[in-house]
């Protein structure tokens, strides 16, 4: 048995990874899933969609790898983060569809608690903002807009769980109801000080505490799948939310280690050791991940646009066909221009948090073309990358001391033009990994290192192998001058707010 079978369960597919003991990949299967847009501002899945979905990719990959159940040591599992699912403790029927985390539909509840002076008490327990992006107000939205569920929820018949707890009741039979702290920690009804759900929060979010699932060490006995869906039972022993599952995959165990996934939106994760570091910034402070009932934290800075800017340049504007094409076109682009982008398509996240701005271009001459164009676009991602780093360094100084090598993986780290002008710009060195599904090697690595078939972090680390280290090509001048460009345009963006009035 030493193969672990990963479940990376995202926003747009559901994904099944085999791993061998040596980490290498024995087989991959994927399948996307129906979004759902119900409203504007609105982003909704249909629980038996992931359910289904990740059920058939566990099957396939094992197909594919030629495998059983009883060839599998462990189960891993890592999620969309924040999404939430409220279903019927007897039955396992949701009772409305999941509202996924990019959903904003309570925005207005946000606001009342804000301007009730409750963000300050909530920052200090839970490390977050008080925003529509965390699961707290999106379990009360289904209670008080579903007829009859909270009546149903104060009767103790209804559960709440994010994607994991949902999968993991499911994979169980009903019978484990429970989540890992790095989940828990993405709710705002999570004392990430004390490791427990927080009595006050939730009466301030009026969730019924009968509604939560135990909360347990990202690596830890949860269960066993039922023997009808793999063909024998299996054991589920590692769970952590995606962005902190790709930091255990990127091996950063060591405070000062950072990694930054680029993906649809880009997320960045500072290990700060067992010290969780309160933000000046707008910064997060989350769970990194819990391993023997020690907590690790770290900062997290997340930027909304980053891969969805060059889906931009090819959906929207139709100056390239494939994201490939966005490096070697940049390359062409005119140097004596200085264009900027600022990609607040949905607002700016870190270390901002302004929902309401809208994007802008600066810098536009006659001579702009579609080379200068996707020049910006990638550079965007690498300055907000950047304003990330800085607040980081800020809030955190020993991250100064650290020589910090920032460690990335999503799809934009194929670009080699974005990763070196990445570290043009941080003036760092940035890795990019031989494995690339270092989310899904994070919840392997977890389920296995229950199982035995790892070894513990430190040793586990000596695994990492590096693809390619980007090493700092840039004068300063060069570098003062562009970020300072950046900043203005950002600050001009910001200026543009009109407090949500529309004319």
């Amino acid at each position: 048995m030493s193969f672990v079978l990963a479940i990376d369960q995202g926003t747009t597919s559901s994904r099944a990874i085999v791993f061998r003991s040596d980490i290498s990949i024995a087989a991959i299967a994927q399948q996307e899933f129906p979004q759902h847009f119900p409203a504007s501002g609105w982003v909704e899945h249909e629980p038996e969609d992931i359910w289904t979905s990740t059920v058939m990719v566990c099957r396939d990959a094992l197909e594919k790898a030629g495998l059983k159940a009883k060839d599998i040591a462990a189960i891993g599992i890592t999620n969309q983060r924040e999404t939430t699912v409220v279903w019927d403790r007897a039955t396992g029927q949701a009772v409305h569809r999941a509202i996924v985390w990019q959903d904003r539909r309570t925005a207005d509840i946000c606001a009342r608690m804000k301007a009730e002076g409750h963000e300050p008490a909530i920052s200090a327990k839970t490390g977050l903002i008080i925003d529509p992006y965390f699961s707290g107000t999106k379990v009360a939205w289904i209670l008080d807009h579903v007829p009859g569920a909270r009546e149903r929820a104060e009767r103790g018949e209804l559960l709440f769980g994010t994607v994991d707890s949902y999968l993991l009741w499911r994979l169980t039979g009903g019978k484990v109801h429970a989540t890992d702290a790095t989940n828990a920690s993405r709710t705002l009804l999570f004392n990430i000080h004390t490791g427990a759900w927080d009595d006050d929060l939730t009466k301030l979010l009026r969730v019924p505490r009968s509604m939560l699932p135990e909360v347990k060490d990202s690596s830890a006995r949860f269960g066993e799948s039922t023997a009808d869906l793999f063909g024998g039972p299996v054991a589920i022993s590692g769970i952590a939310g995606d962005q902190q599952a790709a930091t255990i995959g990127q091996a950063c165990f060591e405070p000062g280690m950072m990694k930054s996934t680029y993906g649809t939106g880009c997320f960045a994760l500072l290990n700060t050791g067992t010290t969780p570091v309160a933000s000046k910034n707008k910064l997060l402070t989350t769970i990194a991940y819990q391993l023997g009932g020690q907590r690790t934290y770290a900062l997290e800075g997340s930027i909304f646009v980053a891969g969805s800017a060059v889906q931009w340049l090819r959906d929207g504007l139709g100056i390239i066909r494939q994201a490939a094409e966005t490096g070697p076109l940049a390359d062409k682009s005119d140097v004596m221009q200085s264009v900027y982008l600022v990609p607040a398509f949905v607002g700016l996240g870190a270390p901002y948090w302004n929902p309401r701005v809208r994007g802008a271009l600066f810098g536009l001459t006659r001579n702009t073309g579609p080379a200068e164009l996707a020049h910006a676009t990638l550079e965007s991602v690498c300055y907000q990358t950047f304003d990330l780093w800085a607040a980081m360094r800020t809030d955190w100084p020993e991250a100064n001391a650290a020589n910090t090598v920032l460690r990335v993986d999503g799809g934009m780290t194929a670009s080699d033009w974005t990763m070196q002008r990445l570290a043009d710009l941080l003036n760092a060195p940035v890795d990019r990994p031989m494995i690339k599904e270092t989310t899904a090697l994070g919840a392997a690595y977890l389920a296995g290192l229950e199982a035995n078939v790892y070894p513990e972090p430190m040793k586990f680390a000596d695994n990492w192998r590096l693809e390619h280290r980007f090493k700092p090509a840039m004068s300063q001048a060069t570098r003062e001058r562009k970020l300072a460009g950046w900043a203005r345009a950002v600050k001009g963006v910001l200026a543009s707010d009109e407090g949500g009035v529309r004319v």
